[in-house]
């Protein structure tokens, strides 16, 4: 018997563990309402700060490694515009996330804005032209329904006059970040990881920087606790999540990606006990329960659809 001479190239880290990343990558996201309704300055300052600490760690490691620079420098025009754009939607789920945060229930908050994996699977579905199982379509759907039970929970508040402005800024948060989502994975197919997000965060901080410079919001005067939490923000949200998405889009689906992100308010709502003192009722309970078994559900289905294509 002849030993065949093809060897399979080994696997690397992302390719083994980013499902698992994804996850911790959720968690990490969940704190960024907590620490947004902590923190008094206005959305466009906590968005620069948060950007501008977290950007020499992605820039720094690229410009020192030639192979790296020459990688940056050979990104067409076509995925540097796309890049560009995808961090102006980033600034967009920022901006707006941050100020409502500020009005409404932190919890009711990342419901209403992980309704943004219906953005991805109509992005998916018409533009992309890819099928989507009927079974990921029904966890995202019982997914979702879990999140609206955490949100009714507290109907009263949400049609509040402040709330409700709050509310309607998430929804805008959730669309911006479907949209980011979708086309995201897009870019990470074809931009190195590291480079794509740089570039990203990138575009995103200067969207934050005109943000201030126009209307000539002031960077600095605030709490010395605002700029801790800030600081948090960078590392545990811009580094330990965003970045971290990005980096696994080129080996997860962005449906994936954006479907986990679906249990941020579980996680959301957990963390406000601690950090907000928010104490969840029997109903956020039971939708967060919800969430989960959906979730679980999803991701059967996603290990069913990769058998199949094995």
């Amino acid at each position: 018997m002849s030993q065949s001479n093809t060897k399979q190239e080994p696997r690397s880290f992302l390719d083994c563990y980013a499902k698992i990343l994804v996850v911790v990558a959720v968690l990490c996201g969940a704190t960024s309402g907590n620490f947004g309704a902590l923190i008094s300055a206005p959305a466009s300052v906590t968005g620069f700060w948060r950007l501008l600490i977290a950007l020499p760690f992605f820039a720094v490691p690229i410009f020192a490694k030639e192979e790296s620079r020459k990688k940056l420098f050979a990104v067409s025009k076509k995925n540097l515009l796309l890049a560009f754009l995808l961090g102006a939607f980033l600034f967009g789920n920022f901006f707006t996330w941050y100020t409502a945060v500020k009005s409404t229930n932190v919890a009711s908050a990342a419901v209403l804005a992980s309704f943004h994996p219906l953005i991805v699977i109509f992005i998916t579905v018409f533009i992309y032209h890819k099928k989507v199982s009927w079974k990921s379509i029904a966890a995202i759907v019982v997914a979702l329904g879990g999140g609206a039970l955490i949100m009714c929970s507290d109907l009263s508040a949400f049609t509040q006059g402040g709330q409700t402005s709050g509310n309607l800024l998430v929804f805008a948060a959730g669309l911006c970040m479907g949209v980011y989502f979708a086309f995201g994975g897009k870019v990470r197919q074809e931009v190195d990881g590291s480079i794509s997000v740089l570039l990203i965060f990138t575009s995103c901080w200067i969207c934050f920087t005109l943000s201030n410079l126009i209307p000539g919001t002031p960077l600095l005067g605030y709490p010395m606790t605002d700029y801790l939490y800030m600081i948090c923000l960078a590392f545990i949200c811009q580094i330990g999540s965003h970045a971290v998405w990005n980096l696994c889009m080129g080996h997860v689906s962005s449906l994936y990606v954006s479907t986990w992100e679906t249990a941020d308010p579980v996680f959301a709502t957990l963390l406000a006990i601690l950090m907000v003192k928010q104490i969840p009722s029997t109903t956020e309970v039971i939708g967060c329960v919800i969430v989960v078994a959906a979730l679980l559900l999803y991701n059967k289905s996603e290990r069913e659809a990769e058998q199949t294509h094995v």
